[in-house]
């Protein structure tokens, strides 16, 4: 009698987990799942974004394909969708996506306007952050032009010599003739060669002729490239042609960029940084002064001469006071955004370590680790690990990634947790998107390059975060 009560327990069990297994697999998310992909063949009904960028040339089109559904997977349909986890039960553990759609707070008359305002708005935008220079240009197959790809860069109304210009023509022809063309600017040489004509120098064409082939490519060796239109960070696209044969590159036509050079960072062999030459360590304060001090003392019994800049917008501040401390005041209530630009603006290191003013720095916090995976690396922002008072600590690893949408439709901006990659020399380090809000960050990339005067160095922002090398 025990026995088929024991059976029959064993059985309820095998029942009640095929049950669960079932349930499980007809309610959890398929949106991953890869969808079988036929051979290529002629587009028939709605076209499928997948598969748009590998259409065939006309003389190509009776070619069979098999698609390679693990690779086409990894290339963008620039149709994305913001849904969420399909099914109606959701079993505990298991991983959801949950999708909020903006336009819902808008009324059908509102949203359209919203639309066309925000397209007009996006459109000025990539006139702006957009030039010649990023334009995709192929060079043709067996093209007898030699020509510069890409790398070649003027200062706005300045002079360059063009390099690598050459004609590779068959050898017995009469006559040789190569013409440059350019928008932005104009041609001239550095020096003229025997046997070769010159016309248009000092125009945006010129045109070089000769009866020899080494005299026509020794003169373009010559060849230089004028900015004639005062245009900071823009491209001239240039044409470069001969008989029959016609090629494209960009100059790139823009201000060299300003270094900002600092002490060196890398010790002598066995040595220590020097942690207060390189960090300054930021904060932004309201009206919690015992935990600002509490954060200072823990930061002077380790970091005595490190430099603390603290921005506070306290209603009635108190005075903080010390060797090593700047204290500035703002406006009641001006915000965490605001005061993190305060504070960062007046850091002259090379680093700026941010932390929170109810952190607490104990024998475990070793900023010379943060400053060795940034002197080693080209990382701009490498992040640490908060202990909680339960213990456990958080490093809030984020994904995070945009992906483009159907024209009119907007991206879809998705967030997971996880990180890419480890990072090769550091055990135990990641390469992610999103660190928990204690970080060391290069000052020159945080200040000059999210444009800290005029438009506020915000890392909150997720798109500062998408930006950022971590």
């Amino acid at each position: 009698m025990r026995l088929g009560r024991r059976a029959l327990c064993v059985l309820v069990l095998l029942l009640v987990g095929a049950s669960l297994g079932l349930l499980y697999a007809r309610t959890r998310d398929t949106s991953d799942r890869p969808i079988p992909l036929p051979l290529w063949a002629p587009l028939q009904g709605p076209p499928r974004p997948e598969l748009l960028g590998l259409a065939p040339e006309p003389r190509y089109a009776h070619i069979p394909v098999r698609i390679k559904e693990q690779v086409v997977g990894l290339l963008s349909a620039n149709n994305c969708s913001c849904e969420s986890s399909a099914g109606i039960f959701h079993l505990p553990f298991q991983r959801q996506v949950h999708a909020t759609d903006f336009t819902e707070a808008f009324d059908p008359e509102e949203l359209k306007a919203a639309s066309a305002s925000r397209e007009q708005e996006f459109q000025a935008f990539l006139s702006r952050s957009q030039s010649a220079a990023d334009q995709l240009l192929i060079a043709p197959a067996n093209c007898p032009l030699q020509y510069p790809v890409q790398g070649v860069e003027v200062q706005p109304l300045r002079s360059i010599l063009v390099p690598g210009l050459s004609l590779h023509a068959a050898s017995g022809q009469e006559v040789y003739q190569v013409n440059l063309t350019a928008s932005l600017g104009t041609w001239d040489v550095a020096g003229e060669v025997t046997g070769v004509t010159l016309t248009g120098e000092g125009q945006p064409n010129l045109t070089l002729i000769s009866s020899g082939l080494d005299q026509l490519n020794r003169q373009l060796q010559l060849v230089t490239y004028s900015s004639r239109s005062y245009q900071a960070n823009t491209a001239d696209t240039v044409r470069f042609s001969t008989e029959g044969h016609e090629a494209a590159f960009t100059i790139h036509i823009r201000h060299l960029p300003n270094p900002r050079l600092y002490p060196p960072g890398s010790p002598p062999q066995g040595a220590q940084y020097n942690i207060s030459a390189l960090v300054t360590i930021a904060t932004k304060t309201f009206l919690r002064y015992d935990r600002l001090r509490a954060l200072i003392a823990s930061i002077r019994r380790f970091y005595p001469t490190v430099t603390v800049i603290i921005a506070d917008d306290s209603d009635k501040p108190e005075i903080i006071s010390g060797p090593h401390i700047e204290h500035y005041l703002m406006p009641f209530g001006k915000g965490w955004f605001a005061g993190r630009n305060l504070a960062v603006s007046q850091v002259t290191t090379k680093y700026v370590l941010w932390v929170d003013d109810d952190f607490i720095f104990t024998a475990r916090t070793q900023l010379e680790r943060l400053v060795d995976v940034l002197e080693r690396t080209p990382l701009d922002l490498v992040g640490g690990a908060v202990r909680e008072i339960s213990g456990f600590a958080t490093t809030y690893r984020q994904r995070l990634s945009v992906e483009p949408g159907a024209p009119g439709r907007g991206n879809c901006f998705r967030q997971k947790q996880g990180f890419h990659h480890e990072l090769s020399g550091f055990p135990g380090c990641v390469v992610t998107d999103g660190v928990v809000n204690f970080f060391l960050a290069r000052t020159d990339k945080n200040s000059s390059w999210m444009g800290l005067a005029p438009f506020g160095w915000d890392p909150a922002q997720t798109s500062w975060w998408i930006t950022r090398p971590k």
